[in-house]
């Protein structure tokens, strides 16, 4: 097996014939050094396939929805050569015949800076389980600047997925603490100011949101209460709305926290209320838009309204939710492919649920138009499935990102509003 120097890796950068494999973690990827690296990120053009995937029974349909073929030739690289090596075998198993390795990126790549990186721009808001756990333990984690921080445990209406474990420390956030059931809306300014302070959270706390994949069922009264990844993508974006400076998401949510090893608690535990939260809400109105502004990005040629829902909704062929009836769509708007329905997100994640390599979300979202030289609103039903988009736009560190509150849910209640069904012309 054909081992790689660093110049024949620069000269695999801009070949189209190959293939770079990232087998780190992702968040090692997106720009975290989990090994004392001298500089994070990934090596340019690198695709992320983590070394432990490769123990999923459908790993090659992991592969060749990046379209990864076996006519090109493949170098994979990691921490460590033996790994390397195993996820090259198991490439050459699944019929990839040319297959190389490059085995000096902690000593070689990572402390030249004349070797390029990329990264995701704002990776240190995606964070990993080891930082989570450092931060609980008192000691300060990379690119943390010792404030009082606060972790949440996000559901809706279910506290028992609370209850029936936790990350050690955390409190329970229920996201109608921070969103209406009346329009699924942001709270109002009073009201958010109110719910942060009671959960102890101020403009300088830094806080990390998570949650838990249940596998929600469409038959169940409130399906959004097995989807707390998603909500806490939801209570991320309106936190950020209100003016929390340092908001941070756990990249997978518990699976991730579990998936390392760490392990949950069932003890409550209750916030430390804040009487001052230092800025006046909202700190950050440009992130959020309503029906007037959706209207305007409609006939801008500088803006995209852009549906973060499935196929079938988008079409008209269903709403999305048991408690909407109209079906169809916002003439104008762009299709920004959640997935298979209302609840889940398969576009933008990888099978752990971790976020997708950003590097493609972009290229998706590239040939449907949405780019970054435009002002984008994200939306779906509700509002969380547009969280989760926005967030990851701007993760990328795009500018002009918000999210259209108010989605198919308040548009399609005003008779006056257009809609469309069908498949677009």
């Amino acid at each position: 097996m054909k081992k790689f120097t660093a110049s024949e890796m620069l000269d695999a950068v801009n070949d189209p014939e190959k293939v770079i494999i990232d087998i780190r973690p992702a968040d090692a990827f997106n720009g975290w050094c989990l090994e004392n690296e001298k500089r994070g990120g990934h090596i340019p053009g690198a695709r992320s396939l983590p070394a432990h995937w490769s123990d999923y029974i459908d790993w090659i349909e992991i592969v060749r929805s990046k379209n990864i073929s076996p006519e090109r030739q493949l170098i994979v690289y990691g921490y460590k050569e033996s790994k390397a090596l195993h996820v090259a075998g198991v490439f050459g198993k699944a019929g990839y015949h040319v297959v190389g390795t490059y085995n000096q990126f902690l000593d070689e790549w990572s402390p030249d800076p004349d070797l390029p990186l990329d990264k995701l721009e704002r990776y240190k808001q995606l964070v990993y389980p080891g930082w989570v756990n450092r931060l609980i333990d008192g000691k300060n984690p990379p690119q943390y600047q010792g404030k009082k921080f606060v972790i949440c445990h996000a559901h809706y209406r279910n506290p028992e997925d609370y209850i029936q474990g936790h990350i050690p420390g955390s409190i329970a956030l229920d996201t109608l603490e921070l969103e209406s059931p009346e329009t699924w809306n942001r709270r109002t300014p009073e009201e958010l100011e109110k719910a942060l302070l009671e959960k102890g959270i101020t403009a300088d706390t830094t806080v990390v949101l998570y949650g838990r994949f249940s596998f929600p069922d469409n038959k169940d009264p409130f399906p959004g209460s097995s989807a707390g990844q998603l909500g806490a993508m939801r209570c991320a974006f309106i936190m950020m709305y209100a003016g929390v400076k340092d908001v941070r998401v756990l990249n997978g949510g518990i699976l991730s926290w579990e998936n390392a090893g760490f392990e949950t608690t069932s003890q409550t535990k209750l916030p430390r209320p804040e009487k001052e939260f230092g800025v006046k809400i909202p700190a950050c109105p440009e992130l959020a838009v309503d029906i007037p502004g959706a209207k305007e990005l409609l006939k801008s040629s500088e803006g995209e309204l852009v549906s973060v829902r499935s196929w079938s909704e988008f079409i008209g062929e269903v709403s999305g939710y048991n408690y909407i009836e109209k079906t169809g769509r916002i003439p104008g708007a762009v299709f920004g492919n959640c997935g298979s329905d209302a609840y889940h997100m398969e576009n933008y994640r990888n099978l752990d649920h971790t976020t997708r390599e950003y590097n493609e979300i972009a290229e998706t979202w590239k040939e449907a138009g949405i780019t970054p030289g435009k002002h984008l609103a994200f939306y779906c039903g509700t509002g969380w499935r547009g969280s989760e988009a926005f967030y990851n736009a701007w993760l990328m560190g795009w500018p002009g990102v918000s999210v259209f509150d108010g989605g198919w849910f308040e548009w399609s209640n005003d008779p006056d509003n257009p809609v469309e069904t069908g498949v677009p012309g």
